[in-house]
């Protein structure tokens, strides 16, 4: 076939793949022409045969013509009508099965327009990120969230001594908040046995995740497969593959070693650190920031589930280099022994200590400042030094009212996402531009060795 056919504007229109709209008028314009033919064949019966009489009833030619015609285009519609939805109903059943999975409506809401959502990059891990995903996967499916691995409490550290697995607990938080079969599939990851020989203090969903990791081979398949299972909408990074280790020098001057130790120790942090202090990021971690258009930062605890992330150093380059903006989301309150008395811009300013000023192109913070917290625990204000937000000069401060009704200690996952695609689409508004610090040497893109 030549190329000059090949090129023809009919050839292309008839491939496949097409948008669905195209077929469906071909459809139409089919059997449009299928009933002028019928049409032509019954006339030449109806004028040149006899009919029995009991047909002047069936074609109810006792009632004027354009009536019979109404009544016949109500009949025949209504037939097309039934069989098309029965052959759909037929036809999908293997896919969507009422009660059992989104609707028809949702699954192409979903295919057509979450598919062209923003692609968004967040990082973070523990509670705060799987509130920010839950709320976002509404808006896009472009979603990558980049989870901290430094978790060592708890069931994700028995399991990390006992298997030598990357800790599973974050990453199981995002599962549970990205799977379509949520809020069950929720439910079910985050169910934690209260007893049991062996399995006390486990949740179902780590050991789903560690069970996955012996089947498959290595963790991140594990995490790759678990996502398909679950049809998780997005993708599930680590942000390194390697075994690491968060410690913190406290302002009394101890260093504490062990992630769930500096949340333990309450005299608040002066240093964080990561062992192995070169540990390399996950090249589809660094793809994903570079590739998106919005990068989320938080919320989530600052020492100890948002911070480790940024302190790997492919990560922090990233964030430098990356053409997409950068959104820093503050907590809504305080978190004993780690932030106390921590305002929004402290925030700001331990995240800008780590990255870099001038990368975070702006701030989500609460607006909607109580009192109605446990002892403790403060809410989080922002600080503006003698009326001007000197620290947010070079970044776009958003004030929002983000707090959970049933839960003043959270983000609520439907408002948190809104103010963030609020601000994507000011941000599309105005025209790119490049800020002092945000380029340079893109960090090695290497395919980890499975």
């Amino acid at each position: 076939m030549s190329d000059r056919f090949r090129n023809h504007s009919i050839f292309n229109w008839l491939q496949p793949g097409m948008h669905i709209k195209r077929w469906l008028f071909l459809l139409v314009f089919g059997m449009a022409f299928l009933a002028l033919g019928a049409s032509y064949l019954l006339r030449e019966v109806y004028l040149n045969f006899t009919f029995h009489e009991v047909f002047y009833y069936i074609t109810l030619q006792m009632i004027p013509q354009w009536i019979r015609g109404i009544i016949f285009l109500f009949v025949s519609l209504s037939i097309i009508g039934i069989a098309v939805w029965k052959l759909n109903t037929s036809l999908l059943y293997a896919f969507i099965r009422p009660g059992r999975g989104p609707s028809v409506v949702q699954s192409i809401y979903n295919k057509r327009v979450l598919d062209r959502g923003p692609r968004i990059a967040a990082l973070g891990g523990g509670t705060g990120l799987s509130i920010l995903l839950r709320g976002l996967k509404a808006h896009t499916s472009n979603l990558t969230a980049i989870v901290t691995v430094a978790d060592d409490g708890g069931s994700t550290g028995r399991l990390r001594d006992e298997f030598g697995v990357l800790a599973p607990g974050d990453i199981r938080q995002c599962v549970a908040a990205l799977a379509e079969a949520e809020p069950l599939m929720s439910r079910l990851f985050q169910y934690r046995f209260d007893s049991g020989n062996g399995l006390q203090g486990h949740s179902f969903g780590n050991l789903f995740l560690v069970a996955m990791a012996r089947v498959t081979g290595n963790f991140e398949e594990a995490v790759h497969e678990t996502s398909r299972v679950l049809n998780v909408r997005g993708t599930i990074l680590p942000s390194t593959l390697q075994d690491i280790t968060l410690s913190a020098r406290t302002h009394d001057g101890v260093l504490v070693k062990g992630e769930h130790n500096i949340s333990e120790n309450g005299t608040g942090v002066r240093d964080l650190y990561l062992n192995p202090p070169d540990a390399e990021a996950h090249p589809d971690a660094i793809r994903a920031i570079m590739d998106s258009e919005l990068v989320v930062i938080g919320p989530g605890s600052l020492y100890t589930s948002v911070l480790p992330n940024l302190l790997v150093p492919d990560i922090q380059k990233a964030l430098r280099t990356t053409e997409a903006r950068i959104v820093f989301v503050t907590n809504v309150a305080t978190e004993e022994g780690e932030t106390d008395d921590f305002s929004a811009d402290d925030h700001v300013q331990a995240i800008e200590a780590y990255i870099g000023v001038g990368v975070i192109d702006a701030v989500i913070a609460n607006s909607n400042v109580g009192e109605e917290l446990p002892e403790g625990v403060n809410s989080m204000p922002v600080v503006l030094e003698d009326g001007e937000n000197s620290i947010y000069e070079n970044m776009k401060l958003c004030e929002a009212d983000v707090i959970a009704l049933e839960n003043r200690y959270c983000h609520d996952p439907s408002k948190l996402a809104a103010a963030i695609v609020d601000l994507y689409n000011a941000f599309q508004r105005v025209p790119a531009f490049v800020r002092n610090g945000r380029r340079g040497e893109a960090p090695n893109l290497v395919t980890p060795t499975k």
